[in-house]
């Protein structure tokens, strides 16, 4: 095998995509892997825009595609990455994609799961939920993803802590800083150590 071919990594979003252009840039400065294509579930997503500045391909899909064996997983298996990332990803990730990429697809959630995790847990869903609740410090986890929401084996976790002046757009601050320093730098670790190769549940 080549030692110089870099990892292929795909990427699933469905909003503004400052996750997905972050990981991107970090990838095209280096020679370990690279963002081959993003897809999405929303044709208007700021993400295709992002995608496109930087030469990346996009992908829209509905519904019914995601599900479709000869769909979305067709469009994957034509690529074969080295890792699935959803970063903002809203829809629940179909098992057959996840049968055909065990322990291959990552998510971000922005809590410390278990807390706030589930459906609907998304963006400032999560971090209103947090301040509601007093939470003294909140986070980010990545995981693998499994057949339920949010409930894949943990990878990462880090946690910054809160004020009683906290609001959501403060917090969704903090919770920016951490994802955009340490989300590409736990999918690199990821592809080095050969992790996402492993079959064991």
């Amino acid at each position: 095998m080549n030692i110089h071919m870099k990892k292929r990594i795909v990427i699933f979003a469905s909003g503004s995509g400052t996750n997905a252009q972050n990981v991107i840039q970090y990838f095209q400065q280096g020679e370990i892997a690279e963002v081959v294509l993003v897809l999405t579930n929303k044709k208007d997503a700021k993400v295709i825009e992002r995608a496109k500045n930087l030469n990346v391909e996009t992908l829209y899909f509905n519904k019914s595609e995601l599900i479709d064996e000869k769909g979305v997983l067709q469009v994957l298996k034509d690529i074969n990455p080295d890792l699935i990332v959803l970063a903002g990803f809203l829809l629940k990730f179909p098992e057959s994609i996840l049968n055909n990429y065990h322990n291959r697809v990552i998510n971000l959630h922005p809590a410390l799961l278990p807390k706030y995790g589930g459906k609907g847990m998304y963006g400032h869903h999560v971090h209103q939920a947090v301040i509601e609740n007093g939470e003294k410090e909140t986070g980010i986890t990545i995981h693998y993803v499994n057949e339920n929401y949010d409930e894949g084996k943990i990878i990462f976790q880090r946690s910054t802590p809160l004020s009683d002046r906290d609001t959501p757009e403060t917090v969704a601050e903090k919770i920016h800083q951490l994802e955009y320093n340490y989300f590409p730098k736990v999918i690199e670790s990821l592809l080095q150590s050969g992790e996402t190769e492993q079959s064991n549940g």
